[in-house]
């Protein structure tokens, strides 16, 4: 079975830190749409080395509920960087990737929309080429999904937030 997959390539060469990328992605996701811009609840982050003048852009991925194992160190011009400067995932080791209000974990969607986009947000407003949009087909095999669906994983962080007793009553009151 073929599976389309969309990719955000960044080329780190070409970002100038201009954190357009960041101010769009959230003002897209806002509720009613374009109506604030919080660069918090973006699902793209520029990671910056002030000293070296360096600007990294990691868009949000996949949620993840342990802690990584690997704590790698990379070595760009002589600067060294943690592996979580560079990681994709929400984690309960840091804030990153969390909407700031509600703790739930954020993913980029790709800006899914209807009707579809051309490209996502952060790649059209990206001035300087630095983030590129693609779409690739690859072979995949069936198999059931084994990853918790969506609306499990946020009841989970609401949980965790707030506790079993404020979930259940907040959703009883939804119900009637």
């Amino acid at each position: 079975m073929k599976k389309v997959k969309k990719l955000i390539k960044i080329d780190v060469d070409k970002c100038n830190g201009c954190r357009a990328c960041e101010a769009i992605c959230s003002a897209f996701h806002a509720e009613p749409k374009y109506s604030s811009s919080n660069p918090d609840k973006s699902r793209i982050r520029v990671v910056h080395d002030p000293l070296r003048d360096i600007f990294v852009p990691v868009y949000a991925g996949e949620y993840t509920d342990s802690e990584c194992n690997g704590k790698n160190i990379y070595t760009v011009d002589g600067k060294t960087y943690d592996e979580c400067d560079f990681c994709r995932a929400s984690c309960p080791s840091r804030k990153l990737f969390r909407d700031p209000d509600s703790g739930l974990p954020l993913k980029c969607d790709m800006c899914e929309d209807e009707p579809p986009l051309k490209e996502p947000k952060c790649v059209e407003w990206c001035l300087n080429d630095a983030l590129i949009y693609e779409t690739v087909e690859e072979e995949v095999e069936e198999e059931e999904p084994t990853r918790p669906l969506e609306m499990e994983v946020g009841l989970e962080a609401l949980v965790k937030q707030h506790g079993i007793k404020a979930v259940m009553e907040t959703l009883s009151r939804l119900k009637s």
